[in-house]
Parts: structure tokens; C-alpha cells; sequence
């Protein structure tokens, strides 16, 4: 499914038009981009998940094409930890 068809299957399912349903899922999304952005930001939904960021280490590894060892960057990567009742 992507946005067009998730979109449309919002409006149909809270019975809105297209465009009210992508204005609210394109706030859905700005909120939730504002809330990763935090230091600890992290979002539950009971019933449904957890969305939050985790720190990824550096770490060694080998570039596939020429062989030659480097070292791959920390970073914060985007997760979803999904509820047991889901």
C-alpha cells in the first residue's frame, strides 16, 4: 500500500473527504518527525506500537566492491517496536 492508497482508505474508513484525510495524515507525519527529532523523543500508541529513536554504534566493516577495511559511522536509526496485542 502506498500514501495515495493509504489515504484513500482513511477517508473511507472515517468516512472524509480525500483531502481532509491528507491533511491529517500529513500532520500525523510532521508531528511525529518533530517528536523523533527530540533527544529522547519516542511515541506509543497503546494497542498499536512504539516508534523511537535509537543510537547505532560505530562499528568496523568492509567495503564490498574494493575489500578495504573502514569504520562505519554511529548514527540514530528510526524503529518500531510493535505492541503484544497487535
Amino acid at each position: 500500500m502506498n500514501k495515495t492508497e493509504l489515504i484513500a482508505a482513511l477517508a473511507k474508513k472515517a468516512d472524509m473527504t480525500k483531502v481532509d484525510a491528507a491533511k491529517a495524515f500529513n500532520a500525523l507525519l510532521e508531528v511525529t518527525k518533530e517528536e523523533m527529532k527530540k533527544k529522547d523523543g519516542k511515541i506509543s500508541v497503546i494497542g498499536f506500537g512504539t516508534f523511537y529513536m535509537q543510537q547505532r554504534p560505530k562499528r568496523n566493516g568492509k567495503n564490498p566492491q574494493t575489500g578495504k577495511k573502514m569504520v562505519i559511522p554511529a548514527k540514530k536509526v528510526f524503529k518500531f517496536r510493535a505492541s503484544k496485542k497487535f
